[in-house]
């Protein structure tokens, strides 16, 4: 009991001295509720209903998860899928994002800042995927058919948006080129902030070379911007749709391409089949989480 009141007495006193603090991050603390926590347990709770938008939530216990696992022929191929673009841009943008910021890092404050412009950029710009519509064109009028053309390198068109064998391919690049925007600044603000005295200290203790202050000076001090870095690889790499819908429509080719997130958006938006759709949102919700759990553990030992 004694501990009870002294934890009390001392959350009092938490309150009592920073109340400014927590006055200024409430409307924050209520939006985040309203629009995330709250849709986040509702998704989950009405996964165990069958709703259309239409009548009345029927329940439905585990049917839409023994559906999904069970019956659903679809889920599988969109699974795959999810995992496979997401292991292969989210890694691949996580480390590419990580080494331009440290190369470019090096540069003076004015090139510096014009290089940080120029990698950002995609990220800005809206209707940048139109652009890969028309490079990857289906006709003889698309960009990259007309270069082959030319060059002799093919003798008609090649349907890139339509064959199983590129559309992965065209994806995985396309989402690397604009989801590694966000993830650049983190990288190159966390080497910004890196004390410079602990390169100092580090040369006086032993370090040699910039591998050895990389290992041991440079991602222990930045490990906060790094898992901040992460987390936004795995949230765009598990949310992949936008650039798939855009580029191949939708359903792709076989389901060739598509993921867990065009999937559901179909099912939510067009079969107005809500319950379905949250069991799947909430599939994808547990495996974002499985992985950051997995890459903070890693960052962790880095930070050892």
């Amino acid at each position: 009991m004694e501990k009870v009141e002294k934890k009390r007495l001392s959350l009092r006193m938490i309150l009592r001295n920073r109340w400014q603090l927590y006055l200024l991050l409430a409307p924050f603390l209520v939006l985040f509720i309203l629009m995330t926590v709250l849709p986040v347990l509702s998704s989950i709770v009405l996964s165990f209903f069958n709703f259309d938008m239409v009548s009345f939530p029927r329940f439905a216990g585990l049917g839409n998860y023994l559906r999904m696992f069970l019956q659903d022929k679809i889920f599988p191929t969109v699974l795959a899928n999810t995992l496979v673009l997401a292991i292969l841009t989210g890694p691949a943008s996580f480390l590419l994002s990580f080494v331009l910021a440290w190369l470019i890092n090096e540069f003076r404050p004015a090139m510096r800042t014009l290089l940080s412009f120029m990698f950002y950029a995609p990220a800005l710009v809206g209707n940048a995927l139109y652009i890969w519509q028309v490079a990857f064109s289906t006709d003889s009028y698309g960009y990259v058919n007309s270069l082959l053309l030319s060059l002799g390198v093919i003798t008609e068109p090649i349907a890139w948006l339509s064959s199983t064998s590129y559309i992965v391919p065209i994806v995985v690049m396309v989402q690397l080129w604009q989801g590694m925007g966000v993830n650049f600044l983190a990288n190159i603000s966390g080497l910004q902030n890196v004390d410079t005295e602990l390169y100092e200290a580090g040369a006086i203790d032993g370090v040699r070379n910039r591998w050895q202050e990389l290992w041991y000076i440079t991602l222990p001090g930045m490990q906060s911007m790094l898992l901040f870095s992460a987390v936004m690889s795995i949230a765009s790499a598990f949310s992949i749709s936008s650039i798939i819908t855009t580029l191949a429509g939708y359903p792709t080719v076989g389901y060739a391409a598509d993921t867990i997130v065009s999937y559901l958006s179909d099912v939510g938006t067009v079969k107005y089949e809500m319950g379905y759709a949250s069991a799947l949102s909430v599939v994808l919700f547990l495996l974002m989480i499985l992985t950051r759990l997995l890459i903070g553990r890693l960052l962790n030992k880095v930070g050892r």
